[in-house]
Parts: structure tokens; C-alpha cells; sequence
């Protein structure tokens, strides 16, 4: 099996997108566990522009593991600048039990200090040979997911969460087969990893299962890496509204001495040239012109949001993915 990840440890890891020698300044950006490649990308430009603009070089080193790890890690005293996640309540907790950010962080960028977005798809093996096309085909029997666990994962949570939003979509306030559709649909995952590269790996790398459950971004980007077809990407009608919202940390920037820095990494994401690279890593962005020259690589489709489908994070966290919620629920029903 052609590997598609080499040289990645599991868990968080602490790399640096390329050594520098004596760089006058240093950057720490913690994000999540499927954005190494991107990130190494960014910094690269983000390092030109930075030199050219203020005549000093920097080094930025990344740190990559589930968001929600992530957040627990800078909580407990990892001196990150900038975090870059894929759930808002990851930053969220930042402010609530860490208070290293205000309450306000998501007003400080436009979007909702969201640069990029995705949304929720299937890879499915060469020549689609279950005939993947909509949710309703995930909970067939004769059909086998992988997909992150929603308890250790934002990934796996949005992945849950769009599926819940299509089984509203599809049955209205019908609660019994909404139900029935989420148990069944949760029965048929053969595994549940971790995070979201762990379940990228037990698809691609060990063949496990007929359909992958992930990111958009992450399943074009796969489909796209094996050019000979072994992968196939599959986008259904109904998904989420996957936003990637990003932060300074304002205690560690102050300690860091590096607030200026921080905030332009964070500011040049919306930049054209920036949207176009992140267009290229098959996420979706805001700006007008990138989309209108990706417009054939992202189907329309519903997007739902999370104010929608569970009434807002809060709440979904509570009700859904808390120790005996809905997600504990259903799996025991099945």
C-alpha cells in the first residue's frame, strides 16, 4: 500500500516547517491534526512576506494534534502564539477556563475570525464500487465506515453533526427516525480513531473499511495525491458548515513579546494570495475572486450551520457529546 503520510509521529508534534538558522524571531502556531501539510506551506510564504516587509526572518515552528487536545495543552502552559483550530469551542475554552484570550476573540477577524472553511465528504475506493452517493447509502449493511471518534475530535463531531443535520433535513420533526437513522448509521463504523489523520491512515494505509468520513479538504486532498484513481471523492447534498476559526493568545503574545507578529500570521490568512494557497489545499474561502476560479472544484450544496442543526455549540456540546448524551445514547441502541 502506497503510503500517503510518511515521517509523522502520532499525537501532538512540535516541528518546525523548516530549520533556521539564528532567525531574529520565533512563532508557535498549535493547530490541528490534519493541517501539517497546509501549514508548512503557509509558513513558507507567511516567512517571505514577513522578511520583505519588516527585514527580519522568522522561524515558525507548528505543534499538531486534535484541537481539543490542542486547547488543553495551551491551558496547562504551552506557550502558543496563534492557535489555528476546526471547532470554535476549542477556542472558545481559551477564554472560559484559561482566560488567556477575551470573550470577544471571534469579533477581532473578519468572518468571525474564521479564514477558510470546509464541510463534511466520503472517499470511497476506486470506482465507488458500494455506490456511495448521500448519507442514506452510509447505513446500509453491507457498508463499512471509518470515521474520528466525536468524543476526542472536532472532526468526528462535525462528521456526526452533519449527518444529524441531514436526517433533519430528510425526516422534519420526526425525533424517532432521526434517532433510528444516527443509530444506524454510528453501527456501521468499523473504526472510530482518535483524530481525523489517524482515520485518513486506517483507511488509506491499512484498507480498513468501504467509506472514510472526514473533511472535504481532507478527501480531496487524497483523491487528488493518488492520480491513478485508487480514491474517489464523494460530497453529498446536505452537510455542515465546517469553519476554522483562528486566535492569538493574548497572555502568551504579551510574554512573547511577539503581538505584532502573531496578529499579521493570523491577518494574512484573508489576503488573496493566501486564499488561493489555502483554495489549493482544497479548503473554501471567502474571497470573492479564488472562489469564482475554484467554483468547479467545490459542489453546491446545503451548508448547514450549528445554530441549525443543534441550536449552537453550547448546546451541542451538552447534548449530544457530554458524558450519557445523545451520542452515548444511540450507541447503545443499536
Amino acid at each position: 500500500m502506497k503510503q500517503l503520510f510518511k515521517g509523522i509521529a502520532l499525537g501532538a508534534a512540535l516541528l518546525s516547517a523548516q530549520p533556521v538558522l539564528a532567525a531574529d524571531r520565533e512563532l508557535l502556531n498549535t493547530s490541528y491534526d490534519i493541517a501539517r501539510e497546509l501549514f508548512a506551506a503557509y509558513n513558507e510564504e507567511f516567512k517571505k512576506h514577513w522578511q520583505e516587509k519588516t527585514g527580519e526572518t522568522v522561524e515558525i515552528k507548528q505543534s499538531h494534534a486534535g484541537s481539543s487536545k490542542q486547547a488543553q495543552a495551551i491551558i496547562q502552559g504551552l506557550k502558543a502564539d496563534v492557535a489555528t483550530f476546526n471547532q470554535v469551542t476549542d477556542i472558545d475554552i481559551l477564554h472560559q477556563r484559561g482566560r488567556l484570550i477575551p470573550e470577544d476573540w471571534a469579533d477581532r477577524l473578519p468572518n468571525n475570525s474564521s479564514p477558510y472553511y470546509s464541510t463534511m465528504a466520503f472517499l470511497v475506493r476506486e470506482g465507488n464500487p458500494k455506490n456511495i452517493e448521500n448519507w442514506d447509502d452510509l447505513v446500509r449493511e453491507d457498508v463499512q465506515l471509518v470515521m474520528p471518534n466525536p468524543k476526542t475530535s472536532g472532526n468526528g463531531r462535525y462528521t456526526y453533526l452533519a449527518a444529524l443535520g441531514y436526517a433533519q433535513d430528510q425526516f422534519g420533526d420526526d425525533q424517532e427516525k432521526i434517532d433510528q437513522f444516527m443509530a444506524d448509521l454510528l453501527g456501521q463504523v468499523r473504526v472510530f480513531d482518535s483524530g481525523g489523520r489517524g482515520a485518513t491512515t486506517t483507511f488509506v494505509e491499512r484498507g480498513i473499511g468501504d467509506v472514510l468520513l472526514t473533511f472535504e479538504s481532507e478527501v480531496l486532498n487524497i483523491a487528488d495525491r493518488f492520480e491513478n484513481g485508487e480514491y474517489v471523492a464523494v460530497t453529498p447534498k446536505v452537510s455542515f458548515l465546517a469553519e476554522f476559526p483562528v486566535t492569538w493568545i493574548d497572555d502568551y503574545v504579551e510574554q512573547n513579546g511577539t503581538a505584532e507578529l502573531a496578529k499579521e500570521y493570523l491577518e494574512h490568512l484573508y489576503t488573496e494570495d493566501s486564499q488561493r494557497l489555502l483554495a489549493g489545499f482544497n479548503y473554501r474561502v471567502h474571497n470573492d475572486a479564488v472562489k469564482a476560479e475554484n467554483a468547479d472544484r467545490f459542489p453546491e450544496l446545503k451548508l448547514l450551520s450549528i445554530e441549525e442543526i443543534a441550536g449552537g455549540w453550547e448546546n451541542a456540546m451538552s447534548t449530544h457529546f457530554s458524558s450519557g448524551g445523545k451520542l452515548d445514547q444511540l450507541q447503545r441502541r443499536r
